[in-house]
């Protein structure tokens, strides 16, 4: 059996998170005829094939999804290896926000990577909700952070998207309950308004019982059964169901976690960081 190296690996990640050939051929610097070759000489290896087409662009199949993640933890860590062996230790501190929802189960993660690699950065963290990230990069307040948009800007690098459902609690049914009762997001965030599209195209009453600041206030107030939400499908947890199409409401958006960074000049502790971050939120497509 042929071994998988460490270069066709990369290329397929590159491919993976642009969407395409032709710009993941560009993000590595590659002709796209040489990054077609290395595609296909991965699927030889495999066995299978990693990407299927869809619309103008790829995407991964069953096996690619499989393999993304490990391809990504591959090229993070012998990235992280390399810069120290080559450079040495990296020292400073790293101001990072990373949003409640996606924080608790993978923050962890990221920081054990990142201190086993880089033992001489400090790192302060915020655990809050995102929508105040972006004008904290602004302003120099953070270094990095990960955050939530419904619509991907300049400068803001696609990790994930996760599309987004109407839940309740499993043991309530609100279909007969009029108004409906609602547990929404805060005023600056804009879950809330998509909430509200989504309720008012849907035509029938409602009433808000409960605001919060934070997923899992939201998740509490659902799973109390007092009132329904909207989540992102990577929120549900034992005791929710997805309520979307048997209560016809209106489109909801598909939310798009992202990675951005501060004006500021970029340092080695710095790009140590966002491949931690990579590592951690595997991707588009995954």
């Amino acid at each position: 059996m042929e071994n998988l190296n460490s270069d066709l690996l990369r290329t397929f990640v590159a491919v993976a998170r642009a969407g395409s050939v032709t710009e993941g051929a560009a993000r590595i610097h590659r002709s796209q005829s040489a990054t077609s070759i290395q595609v296909k000489r991965l699927e030889q290896i495999l066995g299978h094939p990693v990407f299927e087409r869809h619309g103008r662009g790829v995407v991964p199949t069953e096996v690619g999804k499989t393999l993304l993640p490990i391809a990504i933890d591959v090229a993070a860590r012998l990235d992280a290896t390399l810069q120290r062996i080559a450079k040495g230790p990296v020292e400073g501190k790293i101001r990072l926000g990373v949003p409640d929802d996606h924080g608790r189960e993978r923050l962890a993660r990221i920081v054990a990577d990142f201190s086993r690699a880089q033992p001489g950065v400090e790192l302060d963290v915020v655990c809050a909700m995102s929508s105040a990230f972006p004008e904290a990069l602004r302003k120099g307040a953070l270094d990095l952070a990960v955050y939530e948009v419904e619509a991907q800007a300049a400068g803001e690098e696609l990790l994930m998207e996760d599309p987004t459902c109407w839940v309740s609690s499993a043991t309530r049914d609100h279909a007969t309950t009029d108004p409906l009762p609602v547990a929404l997001f805060d005023n600056e965030c804009w879950w809330r308004d998509a909430a509200i599209a989504s309720l008012e195209a849907q035509g029938k009453p409602y009433r808000v019982v409960y605001s919060s600041q934070s997923v899992s206030g939201v998740i509490a107030a659902v799973k109390a059964g007092i009132a329904v939400g909207l989540l992102g499908r990577s929120s549900l947890a034992p005791g929710l169901v997805d309520i979307s199409n048997g209560m016809a409401f209106g489109p909801t958006p598909v939310s798009k976690l992202v990675l951005a960074k501060a004006t500021s000049p970029e340092n080695a502790a710095l790009e140590a960081m966002c491949t931690a971050i990579r590592a951690a939120f595997p991707a588009q497509g995954s």
